[in-house]
């Protein structure tokens, strides 16, 4: 059984947060050495994971303010 890369397990665990209500509308992400820690990777893995979830609409990055869930992210069927 092929082993999910580091950033694929990261966004996928991320997009359940967001689909379950976990993480809801402009909800505040952790910061990256927070993803770091508590996935147990170094910063890169973590900044991958984002980089795709913010390419399919679902969070946003705002400079020198963080990470947010995105206000009008699609509903999950």
């Amino acid at each position: 059984m092929p082993r999910i890369p580091d950033r694929q397990r990261i966004a996928q665990d991320s997009r359940d947060k967001i689909s379950s209500g976990e993480y809801g509308p402009g909800f505040k992400l952790p910061s990256l050495r927070e993803m770091s820690a508590h996935y147990g990777v170094s910063a890169e893995p973590v900044r991958s994971a984002l980089l795709i979830l913010q390419a399919e609409g679902l969070i946003e990055g705002h400079q020198g303010k963080g990470v947010y869930v995105a206000g009008d992210h699609p509903a999950s069927d």
